[in-house]
């Protein structure tokens, strides 16, 4: 049996949820889960479509991008989250996909407000978007770079806070402390660019809502002196 079932189940089961929720079409999209302690990560193998993965079928990288273990070529994301797994070293867990209304917020090169309480019980404000990438980054290593663009646009945000961007004209990377918390986060993402969208349908000068709501709503969910759910 592989050293590494723990992920290798962990991260097939966080894939094989991903169409469950309506975040992925087609293939559009993958989990990777990291294990610390050995330094490795299982990642879903490109292509392969989501209802015909298996623990087998993960892949085994490590941060250095060697495939450590699996017989199938690992996603073309892997660089990405190899990246984010070596700059935000509390995620254990990447999420990508291509939903369709985060996608648009990317397309039109806007971070998503955060208007609504539902928003502030996931993310500690806005979800950014980075910058457009340019020519020599998207002609080099352009996985990588992906990966280079988000940790740029962190340079003044906690990823512990804010975990999830936009990669710009791309869509949504998101990530957690297990596959199944970035997964529920990836569709929290998903349902809060659904909220967001139209509201500002409704009224284009529709406001973020205020600094003491966020507080409140994030910190009662995450801070020090959290309340909300069981213990």
């Amino acid at each position: 049996m592989s050293k590494y079932r723990d992920i290798k189940e962990e991260c097939c089961e966080a894939n094989r949820k991903l169409p469950t929720l309506g975040v992925v079409d087609l293939t559009f999209g993958n989990v990777s889960v990291m294990d610390r302690d050995k330094g490795v990560f299982a990642i879903k193998p490109s292509g392969v479509d989501y209802d015909k993965l298996t623990p087998d079928d993960m892949v085994i990288v490590d941060l250095d991008g060697k495939q450590v273990e699996g017989k199938m070529r690992y996603s073309s994301d892997t660089p990405t989250h190899r990246r984010l797994f070596k700059a935000f070293t509390e995620i254990r867990a990447v999420v990508h996909t291509h939903s369709r209304n985060a996608v648009a917020f990317a397309t039109a090169g806007r971070g998503i407000p955060c208007m609504n309480t539902t928003h502030a019980d996931y993310f500690y404000g806005e979800v950014p978007v980075t910058r457009p990438m340019t020519p020599e980054e998207i002609g080099s290593a352009y996985e990588w770079e992906t990966g280079n663009v988000i940790v740029e646009r962190f340079a003044s945000l906690n990823p512990n806070e804010v975990s999830a961007v936009l990669v710009h004209g791309h869509g949504p990377f998101v990530w957690g402390p297990s596959g199944a918390k970035a997964v529920e986060y990836a569709f929290a993402l998903e349902i809060i660019a659904e909220m967001t969208m139209k509201a500002l349908q409704l009224n284009a000068n529709a406001q973020p809502i205020s600094q003491a709501l966020l507080d409140k709503h994030y910190l009662r969910k995450h801070g020090a002196g959290a309340y909300y759910g069981q213990k």
